[in-house]
């Protein structure tokens, strides 16, 4: 056990705290249209790994974790198409850019979740996650990320490759 998790989920943990940081980081730098090639690799495939191994703990059927796997996979996927098989030619660059932040707010969406199930202090504020101070982080990171993704559409326009 690391830090009272299974070597397994502190693993996963571990790749979705790299997949924000990086994520975060490439993210502001679709504002300034710089590509940050090595960063957006690192992003990519922690963020990749985190959603499959989210797919190995125990299946309980579908749960919004599940949903949320799987949505951040098929964005994945997209940003992964437009960035290395489409060079963000075209409308491949806007496509990247919107299914980039996706991807990013999803780890977020769920890190926020998270944060109020394992923190006690959070998890005192919102206990079951319907109350208001839970829906008012989700809908605070929801309006953030739409505001920085139209941004980061509009602005992204790197020098090709």
């Amino acid at each position: 056990m690391i830090l009272g998790m299974t070597t397994f989920t502190f693993v996963h943990v571990a790749l979705s705290l790299i997949g924000i940081l990086t994520g975060l980081i490439v993210a502001l730098g679709l504002l300034a249209s710089v590509r940050l090639d090595s960063l957006t690799a690192i992003f990519l495939l922690t963020t990749a790994l985190t959603s499959i191994t989210g797919f190995l703990f125990p299946f309980r059927g579908v749960t919004p974790g599940i949903v949320i796997g799987i949505l951040s996979v098929v964005t994945l996927a997209i940003a992964i198409l437009a960035r290395y098989g489409r060079k963000l030619a075209g409308p491949w660059r806007w496509i990247y850019a919107v299914t980039l932040m996706i991807s990013l707010y999803l780890n977020v969406f769920v890190l926020i979740v998270q944060l109020f199930e394992k923190v006690p202090a959070l998890r005192a504020l919102a206990p079951t996650k319907t109350e208001p101070p839970f829906k008012m982080t989700q809908l605070a990171a929801l309006i953030v990320f739409f505001v920085w993704t139209i941004f980061a559409a509009v602005r992204f326009r790197p020098a090709a490759d």
